[in-house]
Order: structure tokens, then C-alpha cells, then sequence
């Protein structure tokens, strides 16, 4: 492996020196309490990230204008003096471990909610254009005086962020919030001196960027984030930033931070989240064109949670920081690994979006998928076992491993055994597709973590009561996953028919027409997955949607791939009996028709597998059931469980 030099060398912004290029962008989390101040466990979340090593933190959303200008339900406040307390413990518990915070101020504009963000109060933009993905709710367009006032806003936000003892201050341009909403053709639609062409659509952040600069002096670092591309018809393109950009970099903007997209780019919201299906580094390309017209520092975001990636970015002289989000949600310390050499010690992020994004959508506070200390970072803090047990986990997915290897490193002996000849379980099938590649990442971590904590692995071994006897485990740890659930559908044992776990692993093929039963996150992953191998799918869903099961950010991009790839889609349609020439299928009027297919494919969820369990009562001192096979779900219920497990033994 190739050193990680340029990633780890150190690089001034004006007078700040950051100790490494990996900057961590804001993130809402919503750790914050309800009116908007600070709190242990955002100061504790912060602190962990800052402790593995990351140079410079932007700390999330940080509203200028409570509440019609603020990002969902409870987001950091600079709007006064009052907030500068927390700000300021939030700094001092950062800079203990040499890392430079910076607040990101922000203005929904548009882009917010009078039901969940406004608390009431209508929506403002620069023109009454609504905005769909949010409510379509009409805002009011500012007035030149409200102008005036909201300008002022930002400046006292970045006097109270200078006043907390931060070291830089970013200013939200991007992503379709206020800002941005100027700067726009799409979104401004004024005749005034705010509006009209490229000069006065950039009068508002220009007087916030002079107005800043005036009132924190010439050495403290104002950073911009910039959408580079809109990706929207009528919104702003590459080459308009790149001369938004240039203005920019006259005015005193000291670094870019380079994203994409707004709100109703298609698909929605993944361009701000991009998914596991897009490509890794998936902003590079524009950074690179905003780095050729600006004289400061590039920061691109977008996929680039591998170190290896990110340092030849870097080398290639297309960025010169990389912003790192969700990858330290997943591994707070993945700057040290990596400047460690310790790549196959880092917890890959999934890119999944269900915990994360996920959570924040559904007004909840910021979580992962496969690491459930985020944002209870002291309570999940590993302690050692003060009886050291000898454990024995049963099953080898992703709940048995993460079990296995939390046991071990508070201190238990641990075996697993493992019925089939690989470890991984469900998450085989779950990467097979060719899009899915994080997780079979994640199979690949959790296997060298068995290794690295020495855990006994058994494969092939079929697990009884009476081999427990004989193993007299202190502790038995039951994670034997769950089966395929097959409908009651006449026909449904038929030789032209196979579970979607069988065609993902390979056991059965699909013949060039298919019919999958069931439409929900399996059986639309593998639509996209069969489609782009040259095969003709058609979903039968009995809702009236697919892939309800998803968070909204993963799903809108899933079913524009669909959409793409001409997936057929039938919802609200039920499969009444399987033939040799495919499936009977009745629609929401009662009217039954053929659909074709060489192959019928089931994807009507999973059963949990418990029986062991039932049979280990008694039989061992400590008996836990954990995973799918207490109730079929995602990996995030199977990692939590584990967790939970592994750390009270």
C-alpha cells in the first residue's frame, strides 16, 4: 500500500494551519436541544471525531434567523449572544486534540416547513417560488428592507462564532438554501437590485462575504460552500459557478467547499446524499473545474470515505482537502487508522442513508447503521468485563460477528461457529449486486476484525444442544439469522421458481424475462441488478408503491434507476398462482391477467430462525437470541443488538 502522504500533510488557510487535509463538513444531527443551544452529547460527538485525528471540523446548520430561517426542528443557534456559552465548550473540547472548528451558517429559505421548521411562520425567499420536496409551500418574497436585516444576520452570527473562540466560519451557499436561492435564475425571479442578472443575483452573498470579512478582521477564514452544479433545468450550471466562484475568490472567500445539486435535482435529494449506487467521488470532476478559476483552496465532499481515494485526489492536484462526512460518522477514528497504515481496521461506511439522512428526515437525532455509539458516544464507551467468560457466538452475519468482536475486546474468550463455509450470512446476497459493493466492504471489515481480535471461527459446523453441552460456554450468544419467507401462492414450489437470495448468491439463474414477487428493498435492488444484465423485469408489488421500506434519499434514487432501466412495475397487484409460463396477477379492479417470465423470483421478506435458542435454555448460564433471528429486519437492528448483547456480558 502506498503512503497516504498528501493526505496527512499539513496546509494553511490564510493564517489557520490545519494538521492534516480531512476536513469533516456540517451534518445535521440534531443532538442539540429544542430551542436551538448546545449539548453534552452534541459536545461529546464532536469531541470523538476531533480525538481520531480529523483536521478541521464545520460543525452542522447553524441558523442566523429563528425560526423561519431554520433548518428542521432543532438546529445550533448564532442568533444571539445567549448561545455563545455552548459554542464556546463545544470549541474548547475540540481544540484539545489540535482541531479547528468551524460553524456553518445557514438560512433554509424556500427549502423549510412553517409545520416542522417555521414554527408557523411563513416561508421567505428571494422570489415566491415553492419548493416540492418540502410541502410546495408558497414563501414570501423579502423585502429590501428584510434584505438588509437578514444580511445583518449572517454578520452577527459570524461575530458570535468568532466571539466562541471557533477559528473559522463557513457561509451555506449551497444546496438550494437562502443563499444559493440569490445567487439562482431558478429560484430568483426579481426585477430589483437583488435580481434582474448575474450582478444582482450575487449581491446578497457578496455583501454577507464584505459584511463578515469587516466585522472579523482580515485573518479569520470565511469558507463557502458552493453547489457546483444545480443539475436542475434553468439553475445554475458548472460554468456559472465557475464565474460565481471567481467573484468569490475576489471578495475574500478563503476556501471552497465543493458540492452539488439543490433540493428537486433528480433525483431528489441524492446529489446533497449520495447513495451506494453512485460512484465513489462523485464531486471530483467539479472540484477540479472550481480549483482551475479560483486562486484559494478546494474542499470537494461526495463519497470519499477511502482513504486511498481521497490521497489520490489529492495527489492529482483535484482538490486540495477532502471533505469526509458520513465515513467518521461510521469510524470516528478513521484519520488515525489511515495515517496508522490501519486501512482494514477502519469500519467502512455503507453509504446507505437509513440512519443518518434517514433519521434527520423523520425528525429523529442522527444514528448509523453499523455504529450505534453515534451520538451516545459516553454511554456506548466500551468498558472492560470484570469477569473475563468464555462466549460462544452461533452464526457467523453480521450480528454474530459484530458480537464476537465486541465480546472479545472487552476481554471474553470468544468462538463462533458458523454453519455455512463463509462468514457473512445475509449480507452475501445483500452485496452481490453490482452497486452494493460497500457492504460486501463491511463483510470484508467484520472477517479481518475476527482475525485481528483472535476469535475462534469455526465454519461448516452445525450447531446443537448437545455440542453446547460439550463446549460448556459460560455464554451462548444465538445469531442464526433468518430464512426466506415463501407466500402462499400456488405454484410457488414450481422448478421455475427461486428466492431472491438464490439468484443473488448464484444457486439458480434467471432466465431473460423475470417476474419478482414482492416490491420492496430486495425485490427493487434486484430489479436494477437483473435490468442491468440484459434481463426483462417486471415487479408485482400488492402496494401501492415500491421500496416503502427505504429512507426517502436511498429510495428516490433507486426508483429513478428503475425508471431509467424500464423496470415493469405493477402496484396494487397480487400474485394469485405461479405457472409454467410465469404469474397470474389480479389488479386493484379484480381483473387477472399472465404475465410472462422464465423465472419467478420471491422476495417476500424473511422468517427468524429460533429454534436454537429454544433449545439452549437451560442448557447453557447465559442464553441471548440476537439479530434476524429474533425478528427479521436490517443490519442496523442486528448490529444494535449486538451491541447491546456484547456489552453487558
Amino acid at each position: 500500500m502506498a503512503k497516504l502522504t498528501r493526505l496527512f500533510e499539513p496546509i494553511k488557510i490564510g493564517k489557520l494551519e490545519l494538521k492534516n487535509r480531512i476536513v469533516m463538513p456540517a451534518l445535521n444531527t440534531k443532538l442539540g436541544n429544542e430551542w436551538g443551544a448546545m449539548s453534552d452529547r452534541m459536545i461529546d460527538y464532536y469531541a470523538e471525531r476531533a480525538k481520531g485525528g480529523v483536521a478541521l471540523i464545520i460543525i452542522e446548520n447553524t441558523c442566523i434567523d429563528w425560526p423561519v430561517g431554520k433548518a428542521g426542528t432543532n438546529p445550533i443557534r448564532a442568533d444571539e449572544w445567549k448561545f455563545i456559552q455552548g459554542l464556546h465548550e463545544l470549541a474548547e473540547a475540540v481544540h484539545v486534540y489540535g482541531t479547528k472548528i468551524a460553524t456553518q451558517l445557514h438560512h433554509a429559505g424556500r427549502q423549510g416547513s412553517s409545520m416542522t421548521s417555521a414554527e408557523g411562520q411563513q416561508l421567505v425567499a428571494p422570489s415566491p417560488i415553492p419548493c416540492l420536496p418540502t410541502g410546495a409551500e408558497m414563501p414570501r418574497e423579502l423585502t429590501l428592507d428584510e434584505i438588509e436585516t437578514i444580511i445583518g444576520k449572517y454578520i452577527f452570527a459570524a461575530t458570535v462564532t468568532k466571539a466562541a473562540g471557533f477559528d473559522a466560519v463557513e457561509v451555506h451557499g449551497a444546496h438550494g438554501y437562502l443563499i444559493s436561492q440569490f445567487m439562482s435564475p431558478y429560484t430568483n425571479k426579481r426585477e430589483d437590485e437583488y435580481g434582474r442578472d448575474f450582478e444582482g443575483r450575487m449581491k446578497f452573498p457578496l455583501r454577507i462575504i464584505e459584511g463578515i470579512r469587516m466585522v472579523t478582521g482580515p485573518d479569520f477564514p470565511i469558507i463557502f460552500r458552493i453547489s457546483a452544479d444545480e443539475y436542475i433545468e434553468g439553475g445554475l450550471t458548472l460554468e456559472d459557478n465557475k464565474r460565481i466562484a471567481q467573484r468569490l475568490d475576489s471578495a475574500g472567500v478563503d476556501l471552497f467547499n465543493v458540492s452539488a445539486g439543490i433540493y428537486e435535482s433528480p433525483p431528489w435529494f441524492s446529489r446533497i446524499f449520495p447513495t451506494m449506487g453512485m460512484p465513489e467521488g462523485c464531486n471530483v470532476p467539479l472540484a477540479q473545474e472550481i480549483k482551475r478559476v479560483v486562486k484559494r483552496p478546494v474542499i470537494v465532499a461526495g463519497k470519499l470515505g477511502d482513504p486511498t481515494l481521497a490521497e489520490e485526489v489529492l495527489k492529482e492536484g483535484k482538490a486540495d482537502l477532502i471533505a469526509i462526512g458520513r465515513a467518521l460518522l461510521v469510524d470516528p477514528e478513521l484519520p488515525l487508522k489511515a495515517s496508522q497504515g490501519r486501512l482494514k481496521d477502519i469500519r467502512p461506511c455503507i453509504y446507505c442513508n437509513e440512519a443518518c439522512a434517514g433519521n434527520v428526515s423523520r425528525m429523529w437525532s442522527i444514528g448509523c447503521v453499523v455504529n450505534p455509539a453515534l451520538g451516545k458516544e459516553k454511554e456506548y464507551r466500551f468498558e472492560p468485563a470484570m469477569k473475563a467468560k468464555r462466549v460462544l457466538v452461533v452464526g457467523g452475519g453480521p450480528a454474530g460477528m459484530e458480537a464476537a468482536r465486541i465480546a472479545s475486546l472487552r476481554g471474553h474468550s470468544v468462538t463462533l461457529l458458523e454453519q455455512q463455509r463463509v462468514l457473512g450470512g445475509q449480507l452475501l446476497a445483500a452485496s452481490a449486486p453490482q452497486f452494493k459493493q460497500p457492504i460486501a466492504d463491511l463483510v470484508e471489515y467484520l472477517k479481518a476484525q475476527m482475525k485481528k481480535q483472535e476469535v475462534k471461527v469455526q465454519l461448516g459446523k452445525r450447531v446443537s444442544a448437545a455440542l453446547v453441552k460439550r463446549l460448556k460456554p459460560d455464554v451462548v450468544i444465538v445469531a442464526t439469522g433468518a430464512t426466506a419467507s415463501i407466500p402462499n401462492i400456488p405454484g410457488a414450489d414450481g422448478g421455475n421458481v427461486a428466492t431472491a437470495s438464490e439468484i443473488l448468491l448464484g444457486k439458480k439463474s434467471s432466465g431473460r424475462e423475470a417476474v419478482i414477487i414482492g416490491g420492496g428493498e430486495v425485490g427493487a435492488e434486484l430489479a436494477w441488478h437483473l435490468t442491468e444484465q440484459g434481463k426483462k423485469v417486471t415487479i408485482v408489488e400488492m402496494l401501492g408503491a415500491v421500496a416503502m421500506d427505504m429512507n426517502m434519499f436511498s429510495r428516490l434514487y433507486l426508483l429513478d434507476k428503475l425508471g431509467e432501466l424500464g423496470v415493469n412495475i405493477l402496484t396494487d397487484t397480487t400474485a394469485r398462482k405461479i405457472t409454467k409460463e410465469g404469474v397470474v396477477v389480479e389488479d386493484a379492479e379484480g381483473k387477472e391477467r399472465v404475465i410472462k417470465a422464465d423465472t419467478v423470483i420471491l422476495a417476500a421478506g424473511f422468517k427468524c430462525d429460533n429454534l436454537l435458542e429454544k433449545r439452549l435454555k437451560g442448557v447453557a448460564p447465559e442464553v441471548y437470541a440476537i439479530g434476524d433471528c429474533v425478528k427479521p429486519g436490517k443490519i442496523e437492528g442486528a448490529v444494535s443488538a449486538a451491541w447491546r448483547v456484547a456489552r453487558q456480558i
